[in-house]
């Protein structure tokens, strides 16, 4: 396998760029949310202005929450969205670019969710905060003009992980969610040992990934106490999640906890649209926005979300 010729370039310059940069070292939780807030900010920024999506900032207890809508108000259904960032990193205001450029390209309002990270807020409680913002929405559903049984949980890379964790208090509470569209998702703790074929090209890397998940479950990651909530790949009842959207870089560290997610879902009997992408590694499309697979990768996003 090998990188998408049309990735390779953007890669690289992210490499020559960070030369004589000092990365964080596994187990520098602060250090490496530094660096993925600034990767963020760096990718995020380039996207195009979104002027007339209407951003307006709500609380759910503690947790706070922007709503953005399109100038049309959008057709009844909506999305919440937890940013990525490995659980322990990212902002609302570091995603709000791409928020909006969602909300633009989809005409659908996004509510999105400035959920608590590890390791100041561990555990399960990434996942409980997007639950209570999904049952926020659902209350305000009438306010907002958003029919209760049309909202999706969505979010990217940790995010992906922490709506996956989110659908399942909400099928153990009885709150319907429509569907769940896990963009490269993060979900197993267990992800930590180099495969010799991913790691050469991984831009998020196997220290990270165990950096984040020690941040996120402490001493008990890897082993047998793991809460599914928290890393959903221990799910071991999958029957009663929503409708899945799934997609993965074929060169992601995410890639093989994906696919056995995906799979077990389908066993289940959860329907399950499931895209690897040839040649991507985590993060592709917005290390390499014009990058064919990336545009496949947005429109494919689109049309799942506007059949909410």
């Amino acid at each position: 396998m090998e990188l998408d010729p049309e990735i390779l370039p953007a890669l690289q310059e992210r490499v020559a760029a960070s030369a004589g940069t000092v990365l964080p070292e596994r187990g520098d939780v602060l250090g490496l949310r530094a660096l993925i807030e600034a990767r963020q900010a760096e990718s995020y920024a380039a996207l195009p202005p979104a002027p007339e999506i209407t951003v307006t900032a709500h609380r759910a207890g503690e947790i706070d929450l922007r709503w953005c809508v399109p100038p049309d108000g959008g057709p009844g259904s909506a999305v919440v969205y937890l940013h990525g960032g490995g659980m322990i990193a990212g902002t609302l205001d570091g995603y709000d670019p791409m928020l909006r450029h969602y909300t633009q390209l989809t005409g659908i309002p996004f509510l999105a969710v400035e959920y608590r990270r590890a390791p100041e807020h561990p555990g399960t409680g990434p996942a409980e905060d997007a639950f209570a913002a999904l049952r926020w929405l659902v209350a305000h559903a009438a306010e907002f003009g958003v029919d209760p049984r049309r909202i999706a949980l969505m979010g990217d890379s940790g995010g992906g992980g922490i709506a996956a964790g989110a659908a399942v208090l909400a099928r153990e509470a009885g709150v319907p969610v429509a569907r769940q569209v896990l963009i490269y998702p993060m979900l197993d703790d267990r992800t930590v040992e180099p495969d010799p074929l991913l790691a050469p090209t991984a831009t998020w890397t196997y220290d990270n990934n165990a950096t984040a998940w020690e941040a996120v479950l402490g001493d008990a990651r890897g082993g047998p106490d793991v809460p599914p909530v928290a890393a959903p790949a221990r799910l071991t009842d999958m029957t009663g999640l929503p409708p899945t959207y799934l997609e993965v870089g074929e060169l992601d560290i995410f890639r093989d906890e994906c696919l056995a997610f995906a799979g077990r879902l389908l066993a289940a009997g959860v329907s399950c649209e499931l895209h690897v992408r040839p040649g991507a590694p985590h993060g592709f499309e917005w290390l390499a926005k014009k990058a064919e697979v990336s545009r496949r990768a947005l429109a494919d996003r689109v049309r799942v979300i506007r059949s909410v």
